[in-house]
């Protein structure tokens, strides 16, 4: 079990390369990812999605990529001919206008005139360059994963225990359920007995409680609640959990809905509002499982 929260850094230093990656993740309902790098890394942004789907499958993600590299490089560079030609027609016109200047220009003055000479870089990555940002990314993500898992632990036991707590809970509604019926015969037969001073009708009696029971019987979401935490435990178990558990808390909530509704006991409605309470802390917490 997996938290979506997370964070993950990691510096290579290599050949004169140092390149730090991080990795940040948030919660999302799917994977969501923004990559942030200097534009020499553009052609890798596909593998660096890639690799960044070998770790995480939902979430927002940002990856950030910063980089020096001081290694000694064979360098290019190109003239700006028409940048050269527009300085020597301006020192043309100079001349032209102040005769008796001299123009002592020569082509090393040019060179050392701002845009006439410029130096040409790569536009993308080498190899060196690429086999140092796999291996920052590569450790980035295993440090956030480690982050995420811890999260995921602690999250695991909160949810077992409050579902330790549901199923108490829901055994406590079975242990009173069967009394519910009871109590309303029992109240029954007093009021109309009180109503024609002590004759009273058994029949009607059984039959009136007979139909109160049928309505108000909760057996089956009792059945089904118990069978929902069943789940909920083997759920938990697997590596990704959040989308499985966030459909069964809506069942959960559906059953305890259910017999909030057919209640007519003060008894049995407080429990299943304190069972409401639980599975709300047990939907919020699960929102940030992956």
């Amino acid at each position: 079990m997996k938290s979506m929260t997370g964070y993950g850094r990691s510096t290579v230093s290599e050949g004169g390369i140092e390149l730090t990656a991080e990795v940040k993740s948030v919660n999302n309902r799917f994977l969501d990812l923004s990559v942030k790098s200097p534009r020499i890394f553009l052609a890798q942004e596909e593998k660096i999605r890639s690799t960044v789907r070998r770790y995480i499958t939902r979430g927002h993600v940002d990856v950030f990529l910063a980089y020096t590299d001081k290694r000694e490089k064979e360098k290019a560079f190109s003239v700006d001919t028409g940048i050269a030609r527009a300085y020597r027609a301006a020192a043309q016109a100079l001349e032209e206008a102040l005769p008796g200047v001299v123009d002592d220009t020569s082509l090393t003055f040019y060179l050392r005139l701002p845009d006439v000479v410029r130096a040409e870089e790569s536009g993308e990555a080498d190899e060196a360059l690429i086999a140092v940002l796999d291996k920052a990314l590569e450790g980035a993500l295993v440090s956030l994963t480690q982050m995420r898992e811890k999260e995921g632990e602690r999250l695991k036991g909160d949810l077992l225990a409050r579902m330790e707590t549901i199923e108490r809970l829901t055994e406590a509604i079975r242990v009173r359920a069967p009394g519910v019926a009871a109590d309303y015969r029992k109240k029954l037969t007093e009021r109309i007995g009180e109503f024609l001073a002590g004759k009273v009708d058994e029949t009607r009696i059984l039959t009136e409680a007979a139909v109160f029971a049928d309505k108000c019987n909760i057996d089956e979401e009792l059945t089904r609640l118990f069978s929902h935490i069943k789940a909920f435990r083997d759920i938990c178990v697997l590596p990704e959990v959040g989308r499985k558990l966030d459909f069964l808390v809506q069942e959960f909530n559906r059953e305890c809905n259910t017999i909030c509704s057919k209640s007519s006991d003060q008894e049995v409605t407080a429990l299943a509002l304190d069972m409401k309470n639980e599975i709300e802390k047990v939907r919020e917490q699960i929102q940030n499982l992956e």
